[in-house]
């Protein structure tokens, strides 16, 4: 926790900085080394739009991964508990120049922040986010293939066509779902209920096969609301079955708020959905 010693400066020159440019970026120069800017230069990004952007482009090629973590992370148009970037999420040109410097940084801590700065890009911009990654991915290092498959996870959750191709799960699956068993078809908010089903090959070829879940919770007006859950990757071969299982939490959250009701569960096979039947929340 030591270095929270600095985020009184960072909100310092935040509200204070901003009719000082020059002191203000040296500052949160240093600042990113020992804290993290990426709250702070986000009030520079607003008001200093191209000149904070011509700085961040040189901060790219710094020697200091902290700093060039900043330029990824401080531009997320969409980053966690902080405003967001609207001019940025109506045109990202400016964020994806920036990604583009830093999508073969040799640092993880760096290639992390980039693939969450374009998952933002996606939310905002799918088909924008889909035809910078499918042109990363040309002559791509392992390396950047994650960064790819990191970045699509939002799009690939939604079953976008063209992210699922691209992570390789684009055709339809030739499957049926057998055995689908929960262990109550009653449960309580706070209960965890455990799920599992078959996935049974139809195809006379091996299939590569991306399969997450979904629960349609309900909310407080008696609607739904679908949240997608990461299962497995495979290859079925052809006549294969394998058994799939996870557990669903209805305990309550910060970030989810539970409701009774009838939800519904589906498996989603390379985006495609399949019914696995439904559970009542009291």
């Amino acid at each position: 926790m030591e270095v929270f010693r600095y985020l009184p400066h960072v909100f310092f020159v935040s509200k204070y900085g901003l009719e000082h440019f020059e002191d203000a970026m040296r500052l949160q120069y240093e600042l990113t080394k020992r804290f993290s800017a990426e709250f702070s230069i986000r009030a520079y990004l607003v008001k200093y739009p191209a000149q904070t952007c011509a700085r961040l482009a040189e901060w790219t090629k710094d020697s200091n991964v902290h700093v060039r973590r900043l330029v990824s992370e401080g531009t997320r148009t969409r980053l966690p508990w902080a405003p967001q970037l609207r001019a940025f999420q109506q045109d990202p040109a400016p964020v994806l120049a920036l990604l583009e410097q830093l999508k073969d940084d040799p640092e993880l801590y760096v290639r992390r922040s980039v693939a969450n700065s374009l998952n933002d890009v996606a939310k905002d911009h799918p088909e924008i986010a889909v035809a910078t990654c499918r042109r990363w991915l040309a002559k791509a290092t392992p390396d950047r293939k994650w960064i790819v498959n990191h970045a699509l996870r939002s799009l690939v959750k939604k079953g976008h066509p063209g992210a699922l191709k691209l992570v390789g799960a684009g055709s339809a699956p030739k499957i049926r779902v057998e055995t689908v068993r929960f262990s109550a078809r009653t449960v309580r908010i706070g209960d965890r209920l455990k799920l599992s089903f078959e996935l049974v090959s139809a195809s006379r070829e091996t299939q590569s096969l991306l399969v997450d879940y979904a629960v349609h919770f309900v909310k407080k007006n008696s609607s739904t609301s679908k949240k997608v859950f990461k299962l497995k990757r495979i290859m079925l071969e052809s006549g294969e079955r394998v058994t799939l299982s996870s557990t669903v939490s209805f305990r309550e959250m910060t970030t989810r708020k539970h409701h009774p009701g009838l939800h519904r569960l589906e498996a989603l096979v390379n985006g495609r959905p399949f019914p696995l039947g439904s559970v009542r929340l009291r």
